[in-house]
């Protein structure tokens, strides 16, 4: 089945946004997965026709990233963090609580077709470890009691909040968000957490700021070390490098030579 004429045109709206078309076919992909749950052949024609590129360079991309799906996801994608720090604080019991209690593996959706389960890498929010993301919002601070609690609110139905962010979506939703159609839950929720801010809390306590242009000698740098430290090895990096280039043979080229005799 061909994609409908309405997501085909907002297909073409997206390639119609950069100044190289091809730029689009990432929020594209998004796109696709928006109104088909997945990556399907008709999507991956429609965009290789719009882009005026082959299916098989559309698919390159499609199997490169893991965010593109060739399988039905759930109403929910639940990624659980297993990279190091998360694992250490309890992602990998989560994920496999959580394994347990959907009866899924990795990458597989629960039998009602409402959550899919993946362990994905680094969120990016390990200041909050273990971490859990439903369709790429954030659920910090998880256990494997609150991570089963989250899943089987999801299933009921319920209205759930994300730590730090919006009242959670579909996944189909999330991902016409990502191809670039607002959602108007952008100010939902704090821009940051504590935790987030402590490092900012500190330098506005002890007066840290970053360096400026010809200023960066002056002062203290971010690490509290005298800004004059840098300075100096900056202006020794310097006299390196003259004396290497006076040191340097001058380079006369056959012409030069040959206008010379």
């Amino acid at each position: 089945m061909a994609l409908d004429e309405k997501t085909y045109g907002e297909l073409r709206e997206i390639a119609g946004r950069y100044p190289e078309a091809r730029s689009g076919l990432l929020p594209m992909l998004h796109l696709v997965q928006s109104a088909e749950g997945r990556v399907t052949p008709e999507g991956i024609q429609a965009c290789a026709e719009i882009l005026e590129i082959t299916p098989a360079e559309v698919s390159g991309v499609a199997t490169f990233y893991t965010m593109y799906k060739r399988r039905p996801v759930g109403d929910y994608h639940v990624g659980v963090c297993t990279n190091t720090l998360c694992a250490v604080m309890g992602g990998d019991e989560i994920f496999a609580r959580l394994k347990d209690h959907l009866d899924v593996g990795n990458d597989e959706t629960s039998e009602d077709g409402k959550i899919t389960l993946e362990h994905i890498e680094c969120n990016a929010a390990c200041d909050y470890a273990p971490v859990v993301m439903v369709n790429w919002e954030f659920m910090d601070n998880q256990t494997p009691e609150s991570a089963v609690a989250l899943v089987d609110d999801l299933r009921a139905g319920k209205e759930v909040t994300s730590t730090r962010g919006p009242r959670l979506c579909t996944w189909r939703e999330a991902e016409r968000v990502l191809a670039g159609f607002p959602d108007g839950r952008v100010h939902e929720g704090p821009a940051a957490g504590g935790p987030s801010l402590v490092g900012l809390g500190i330098a506005t306590e002890r007066g840290w700021t970053a360096p400026e242009g010809s200023d960066a000698g002056r002062g203290t740098d971010l690490t509290g070390a005298p800004a004059d430290v840098a300075a100096a090895t900056d202006a020794s990096q310097e006299a390196e490098d003259a004396a290497v280039e006076e040191e340097a043979p001058t380079a006369t080229t056959a012409a030069e030579k040959k206008e010379a005799q």
